[in-house]
């Protein structure tokens, strides 16, 4: 009772501080993207890649139809934009002006990952490695101020591919045949300490690193993994060290960054994915897809029938989920109900 006050309380003082911010109008110079299909918006269109959603029906409730974000509409970055009153598009890197890289470029690729192996099998995709080199490039190339990079918010969604598309997939990976759970979770953090120190030394200082979600639980490792009759249990025990050492890792930032006022905060996607929250929220179908995924595949059929009530699937496809449920996310990390130690409002602010 005491958590869920707490959590009221907590939402009454984020939206009064909104409330008041609105009348500065945006809250950061710039912003930037970083991450996996999750977050991309359009930068896989122009690759060799099977990971690539630039037809119908994807994007069926954006206003441009498809652009290439993996949702039926707007993306968790796109929802974060709105919260920081950004009235312009972040565009994608591969379509991104140098002028651009002053304002905002999202440089997420689907089937990104951690490690460079990762979602080889689907063809190109920009390793978050490769965007960390691409936005050192454009803000460099464009001469962006370096007091002016540690007012922007940088937000990082990767690692989701790292078990997808690697260490729970056969041929041609072997990776589960060589670490444990958690061996693996520390193998991972261990480049993630990396890049995240390669952002900071770029003038990153206001980070938002979202954890991996119940990957166990989406309609592609239900059928997979699952048994098709529930969430794969084996596959959310081994995403749950990575989100332990992942929010350790942002405690360990804020300790060390202290004097150079950054903040990083973790956003918790794994432990807000509960039945009882879908259900208060109006989710009523939580474990398959809204658009007709043929079988064996994760993505849309094109120009396939959908279902007529969008908002109330959790997911879009077998993997990644609708403009209803990017919505709540963002509403609940800028309401710091699923981050910590303080909420995206707060880290902009």
């Amino acid at each position: 009772m005491a958590d869920k006050m707490f959590k009221a309380l907590l939402w009454a003082f984020a939206t009064a501080v909104v409330m008041a911010e609105a009348v500065r109008g945006q809250l950061v110079p710039c912003y930037f993207v970083f991450g996996d299909s999750v977050f991309d918006n359009g930068n896989n269109n122009e690759l060799d890649t099977l990971a690539k959603v630039n037809y119908s029906p994807y994007g069926i409730d954006f206003a441009r139809g498809p652009t290439g974000r993996f949702s039926n509409g707007r993306n968790i970055p796109d929802f974060i934009a709105e919260e920081l009153r950004i009235s312009y598009d972040i565009p994608p890197f591969t379509r991104a002006s140098t002028e651009q890289a002053h304002t905002g470029i999202n440089y997420a690729s689907g089937g990104a990952g951690l490690l460079e192996e990762t979602s080889q099998h689907l063809g190109e995709r920009i390793s978050f490695e490769k965007q960390i080199t691409n936005h050192r490039k454009m803000i460099m190339t464009a001469g962006v101020p370096p007091e002016k990079l540690k007012k922007c918010l940088y937000t990082i969604n990767i690692g989701s591919n790292d078990y997808l598309n690697n260490y729970f997939m056969p041929a041609p990976y072997t990776t589960n045949e060589n670490f444990s759970f958690d061996e693996y979770a520390d193998f991972l953090i261990q480049s993630y300490r990396s890049y995240l120190k390669s952002l900071y030394v770029l003038g990153a200082r206001k980070v938002a690193v979202f954890g991996v979600s119940k990957l166990g639980c989406t309609p592609r490792m239900i059928a997979s993994h699952g048994g098709g009759k529930g969430c794969a249990t084996e596959v959310n025990k081994a995403v749950e060290p990575f989100n332990k050492k992942l929010k350790d890792l942002i405690s360990e930032f804020n300790r060390i960054s202290v004097v150079d006022h950054a903040k990083f905060t973790f956003v918790d996607l794994f432990s807000s994915q509960n039945p009882i929250e879908y259900f208060i929220l109006g989710f009523t179908v939580t474990d398959k897809s809204c658009c007709t995924v043929e079988s064996g595949q994760e993505l849309c059929a094109a120009n396939k029938p959908v279902c007529p009530n969008r908002e109330r699937y959790v997911y879009w496809d077998n993997v990644h989920s609708t403009e209803a449920a990017n919505k709540v996310v963002v509403k609940a990390a800028f309401a710091g109900l699923i981050t910590s130690p303080i909420s995206i409002l707060l880290l902009v602010l």
